[in-house]
């Protein structure tokens, strides 16, 4: 099922999220718990109770607190070469960019940056910073961005990730500025803090 940008958008922002075998339910993920994440080998413990909605991309799925409106937490697990971040929105006039294993940390950036203005169909987005990073045990990177998406609400966001194995690793959470990102935030570091990867074997 192919989405237009206007869609995708609104879909990423309200929890509405379709899978390609159909509509993703919500799934509880217990405090305390560790769990594999976006099919992939890298694992979380949540501190406390978190909601899987959705899958934004093949590689990837997104959690929430209160709904995706206001908590987004989008876990991308082991993005492979020649892959993009989220579902193509429209393939023939507006591509998503595509990661590439021999991608540095600015070009990860540029990539989720690109990713976002076609797929939420905004030039308002804006990355705040950049620094080296650790992320489940591997060196890598973190970022943060600032963004409005259809809904005009002004949202901060942060990213941290690694490109282990040729594969790219990365979570990034983001609230609307206004209360919700700083109120969870902590949250989110203290499951990035529990991350943990198995390398998986080249096939």
């Amino acid at each position: 099922m192919r989405m237009k940008p206007a869609r995708l958008a609104s879909a990423l922002l309200t929890g509405v999220l379709v899978s390609s075998s159909g509509t993703a339910g919500i799934v509880l993920k217990p405090a305390k718990v560790p769990v594999a994440v976006a099919k992939s080998t890298l694992t979380v413990t949540p501190d406390k109770a978190w909601n899987k909605v959705g899958r934004p991309g093949r590689f990837s799925e997104s959690w929430t607190l209160d709904g995706l409106s206001l908590n987004d937490l989008t876990f991308y697990g082991g993005i492979l070469d020649g892959k993009t971040l989220f579902r193509e929105v429209d393939k023939t006039n507006a591509p998503l960019p595509r990661f590439s294993k021999t991608m540095l940390a600015p070009d990860v950036v540029q990539l989720f940056e690109s990713s976002y203005r076609i797929a939420l169909n905004t030039p308002l987005i804006k990355i705040e910073s950049i620094e080296p990073a650790t992320f489940a045990g591997h060196a890598g990177f973190r970022f943060t961005y600032s963004f409005s998406a259809l809904d005009e609400v002004k949202r901060k966001g942060e990213a941290i990730g690694a490109i282990v194995g040729e594969r790219l690793y990365m979570a990034t959470f983001e609230a609307p500025t206004i209360h919700y990102f700083d109120r969870d935030v902590a949250a989110f570091r203290a499951i990035v803090d529990s991350a943990k990867l198995v390398i998986p074997k080249k096939k």
